[in-house]
């Protein structure tokens, strides 16, 4: 099963690359607002907040619409930072709805794709982005080589880098490296569960040197509640808030947990 849901991963962005989805000829400025300050200054909960209309385990979450307007939405809840999806396979997700995404606002924006190949970091530099994520388990499982190199020349395309890990011997690798910030996914990509429990079981016995971002299975106060007791400073919600009929008062809600 592992194996399987990794490498339709992988093969999904080969795809995409071979259709040229990434072949961008555009120059759109970043964000000038930094996350990490934001982070670490915000009295209320940081939440980056993802627009996404589909994912492997839920299937279709939301009706293509206007991602801009989602965004807005977003930020006006109090989102202090979006992450859009850009992977058009299983996650209905494209460079255009994060052109038009950063297009229409200014917090910093994390283009969230399975990133393996150059020319998808040079086609986040293109559209604006900030961030960009790079997945540990795919340089530990041999998928890819070499992630100092590929964070490096992520860097000197002006982004910064969100590591995903789910085990802990995916977050003490990624503590070695030059990552900005380090997002610990409570799902399981092989098996597609969810248990926020990860988050506590990764952070055990940390002693803090990077900002720590929790991701998926955050539905509620209580959840971000918990999962700040865990250790993380900020965190990374999609589904529970793109599912619901007022994304605004949703994501206050959430802002206001603590």
């Amino acid at each position: 099963m592992a194996e399987n849901i990794l490498r339709k991963l992988v093969n999904n962005s080969q795809m995409a690359i071979d259709d040229g989805i990434y072949d961008i000829d555009l120059n759109l400025q970043k964000s000038n607002k930094d996350f990490v300050q934001i982070i670490k200054t915000n009295p209320h909960v940081t939440l980056l907040t993802e627009i996404k209309f589909a994912s492997p385990s839920l299937g279709k979450i939301r009706t293509l619409t206007n991602p801009a307007s989602i965004a807005k939405q977003m930020i006006a809840g109090g989102s202090k930072a979006l992450s859009v999806l850009t992977q058009p396979h299983l996650f209905h997700g494209s460079p255009e709805y994060f052109i038009k995404v950063r297009q229409s606002v200014e917090v910093p924006l994390l283009m969230k794709d399975i990133m393996i190949d150059k020319i998808q970091i040079d086609a986040a530099k293109k559209i604006g982005a900030d961030y960009m994520l790079v997945i540990q388990s795919l340089f530990d499982q041999g998928y890819l080589k070499e992630i100092d190199e590929f964070i490096d020349y992520g860097h000197k395309q002006g982004l910064e880098i969100l590591l995903e890990v789910h085990t802990k011997g995916e977050f003490q690798n990624a503590l070695k490296t030059e990552a900005d910030i380090i997002g610990i996914n409570n799902r399981n990509l092989d098996t597609l569960e969810i248990d926020l429990k990860t988050t506590e079981v990764v952070l055990e016995g940390y002693e803090k040197s990077k900002i720590i971002l929790s991701e998926s299975g955050i539905n509620t106060a209580e959840d971000i509640q918990y999962l700040k007791k865990c250790g993380a400073d900020a965190f990374l919600i999609g589904s529970s808030i793109m599912k619901s009929n007022n994304i605004e008062e949703q994501v206050k809600k959430l802002v206001n947990a603590y």
